[in-house]
This record gives structure tokens, C-alpha cells and sequence, in this order.
């Protein structure tokens, strides 16, 4: 696949979508184009948004695909998207119920929970934060 490419799976559409990051594997070699991905089933849309920065390129998404029931956004800050830019995505797409990811893994992306769900909830989204392993029923 590649950016802006839809392709129909045995388990549903995947739209690959812009993301913006760097891009590399663990020896530093190059490791493709950043992407995110849109899942869509007989049921749900889902943003994976991956790695990624903000972008004014998200707005294009509820707008050519349609809304979304969840997102998957970073919010750990310093490599990726931090809380405020993560609410200010999360209104782009026009989705209100966002699963944290990218944080609290090491030092440099550690949240404070409560502040997060907090910040989010004074903006009418809920944001759901998973334990490692977790999971939820959409």
C-alpha cells in the first residue's frame, strides 16, 4: 500500500493514511514512509494514527471517510503528538473517544494519568488509557 491507497482485506478496508515522523529501523537503516491507517469494518471505523506529529492532513480524514467510532493517538510527547496536540487531532477528526498511545514506555514520555483524562474530558473527549494487554470492547 501507499499513501492515500484503500485496499479491501478478508477482515475489512484499510485506508493508509499521511503520518508524520522519522522513520527508521533499530541499526538506523531507512525504514519506509510514515503512515497511519483507517480500519474500516461492517461495523466501525478506527484512526490509527501510529507515531505521528499533527497535522492539518487529518482533517481530510472524517471528510473522505466518514466518522470514526475510535482513534488510536499518540500523547506521550517529545517523539510524537503530546496531550494538547492530541486533543487538538482528536478535533480534526472530529472523534470524541480517543485510546492513549506512545507514552509512559520510558523517561522521556512519561503522563500524568489523571492530568490527561482530565484535560481531555474539559474538551468532551474521553480518553481511555489501557494497561499493557488491556482492552476494550468498541
Amino acid at each position: 500500500m501507499n499513501h492515500g491507497g484503500t485496499w479491501q482485506f478478508d477482515f475489512g478496508k484499510l485506508h493508509m493514511v499521511n503520518a508524520v515522523h522519522s522513520s527508521s529501523f533499530p541499526d538506523g537503516s531507512y525504514g519506509g514512509n510514515p503512515a497511519g491507517f483507517v480500519l474500516e469494518t461492517a461495523h466501525h471505523k478506527v484512526y490509527i494514527a501510529g507515531d505521528t506529529a499533527l497535522t492539518f492532513d487529518m482533517k481530510l480524514i472524517p471528510q473522505v471517510i466518514g466518522e470514526l467510532d475510535i482513534a488510536i493517538l499518540p500523547i506521550g510527547d517529545n517523539f510524537t503528538m503530546g496531550i494538547d496536540s492530541a486533543i487538538k487531532a482528536s478535533d480534526f477528526i472530529d472523534c470524541k473517544r480517543i485510546i492513549g498511545c506512545h507514552y509512559d514506555t520510558f523517561g522521556y514520555i512519561k503522563i500524568d494519568h489523571k492530568k490527561a483524562i482530565s484535560e481531555f474530558a474539559r474538551s468532551n473527549k474521553e480518553l481511555i488509557l489501557l494497561k499493557i494487554g488491556g482492552n476494550i470492547k468498541i
